[in-house]
């Protein structure tokens, strides 16, 4: 989709050309004497149309209004949370109309802000969004063209930029986790991250079996030995600073496909373990945006990618194997599979002296039942880095929440045959994972975000979310600020284009 940004009062507004004109209309709307501003206001004051965010009104060949169809929509407080709800409801109305250009008008917001812009362009694109890569005849959206009209670019482009970089991420992650399996395997998996090689600042490296045996990844090998596709090892490098900066590194969980193993799933519904990898979609997604936003920091990506199959060589329950750290798992589960790619992941990382490591899966039913898919799941050895993380989502709206790490929790994972099982009991199910995990970071500060819940819905509305590209971005957009002081980077950054009215296509 094309999104444009351009400085536009309501007057000059009503006279550009569009198959659909959406106004959001806030509370306390101070309306003008053009026409837009006229119907609107006369909406209001007859009870016709609600400032309740996402309350719509349809109105057709307005006299005054050069668009042909005006949606005029309750934006509440104009917060960013009840922007993404009128876009939403806007957007969804015109999902099934034959809008091929639309005028996003946001001059009637007051005291607009760059997250505002932020907010409203990434919901046109999530409601907008389909995927059409295995369909045969596959129909593309019909809305192809938005105009995002604002009276100031001064408090709007630098949201509107941000935006358009986590479309992008936020698109590629979806479109990863949404694939089938046999359409996203860890081959092509790495194939994806090669595609990112080429853009600016990322390198990708993929590691195959010889490699990761020799780094004695004997958990990650043990998940792994019952597929017959490979498993491969991805690392993905942005570097936009100096080389003497400490990089953050995110871990993603690249199941591409998990039947649970010998301790194999029940078969419904098993189909959407496909979204087994959108840990390892949402790294993707991160250093797509990271490519657009350029920020200046140094982020490493690392995704263990294989399939968990119930084959002849498979692992058992039982079976003990040793990981990268050298400690030995006895696995009671082969369904609790995720936690032992990652852990060893976990230990490669400490190679590169990080700031911060930051792990994010799709790990346990218990997340699910605990918070729902409103907010993933935090879990966190640092302070500091929760309360960052915590922050980043509520400015993303991609919400987290901090559960607790108490020693106490890892009681349920001693064994009397290895130094640690890989499940506890039932109960507290996402941090006994956690406590498990956090066996392998005790060298730099870590957090794991589980994003069981929220990285993709069931039902109707059945696809992955692009959860939590937005609160990564976030996130590593908040440590460019808190970097330590460090020689600029020898590299050559090229020149971001801006112009007054800013033409991207997402």
């Amino acid at each position: 989709m094309d999104f444009e940004l351009k400085n536009l009062t309501r007057t000059l507004i009503c006279s550009e050309k569009a198959d659909a004109l959406i106004m959001l209309v806030p509370e306390g709307l101070t309306a003008g004497d053009d026409a837009l501003s006229l119907l609107a206001a006369l909406a209001i004051k007859s009870g016709d149309l609600e400032v309740k965010p996402g309350k719509l009104l349809n109105a057709y060949r307005v006299p005054g209004i050069a668009a042909t169809r005006v949606v005029l929509v309750g934006a509440g407080d104009a917060s960013p949370k009840n922007i993404r709800t009128a876009v939403n409801a806007a957007m969804g109305d015109l999902k099934t109309s034959n809008a091929e250009r639309a005028v996003l008008c946001l001059s009637a917001l007051n005291a607009l802000q760059s997250e505002s812009v932020r907010a409203a362009v990434v919901a046109c694109a999530e409601a907008s969004y389909t995927y059409t890569t295995t369909k045969s005849k596959p129909v593309a959206a019909k809305l192809q063209q938005v105009l995002v009209a604002v009276d100031s670019l001064a408090n709007a482009q630098a949201g509107f930029d941000k935006a358009i970089g986590l479309v992008k991420g936020i698109d590629l992650a979806k479109e990863w986790a949404n694939r089938p399996a046999n359409h996203a395997t860890p081959v092509l998996l790495a194939g994806a991250a090669k595609e990112l090689g080429k853009l600016p600042f990322i390198k990708t490296e993929v590691l195959g079996h010889k490699e990761i045996e020799k780094l004695g990844m004997g958990a990650f090998l043990a998940v792994a030995q019952g597929a017959a596709e490979p498993l491969r090892f991805i690392v993905l490098r942005y570097e936009g600073a100096a080389k003497a900066q400490a990089p953050v590194v995110l871990i993603g969980k690249g199941i591409t496909f998990d039947t649970g193993g010998i301790s194999i799933k029940p078969a419904a519904e098993m189909d959407e373990m496909k979204f087994d990898m959108c840990g390892a979609a949402s790294v993707l997604g991160t250093f797509r945006a990271l490519a657009e936003l350029q920020p200046a920091l140094n982020v490493v990506g690392l995704i263990p990618a294989c399939e968990n199959m119930p084959g002849d060589r498979a692992i058992k329950p039982g079976d003990v194997v040793t990981s990268m750290s050298g400690q030995t798992i006895e696995i009671l589960n082969t369904d609790a599979e995720g936690r032992l790619v990652l852990c060893d992941a976990l230990t490669y990382a400490a190679r590169f002296k990080p700031r911060a490591v930051v792990d994010i899966a799709t790990l346990t039913g218990a997340c699910v039942v605990a918070l729902g898919g409103v907010r993933s799941g935090l879990f966190s050895n640092n302070e500091a880095l929760a309360e960052s993380l915590s922050r980043a989502g509520e400015s993303s709206l991609d919400l987290c929440w901090k559960m607790p790490l108490d020693d106490d929790y890892a009681e349920g994972l001693k064994t009397n045959f290895a130094d640690v099982a890989n499940v506890a009991g039932r109960a507290g199910g996402a941090v006994t994972a956690a406590k498990f995990l956090q066996r392998f970071a005790a060298d730099f500060a870590w957090a794991h975000l589980d994003i069981a819940g929220t990285a993709w819905k069931s039902g109707l509305a059945k696809g992955a979310t692009g959860r939590p590209v937005p609160l990564l971005i976030d996130y590593l957009l908040g440590q460019v600020l808190a970097a330590e002081p460090a020689k600029a980077s020898s590299k050559a950054r090229p020149a971001r284009k801006s112009t007054p009215a800013a033409k991207t296509r997402a």
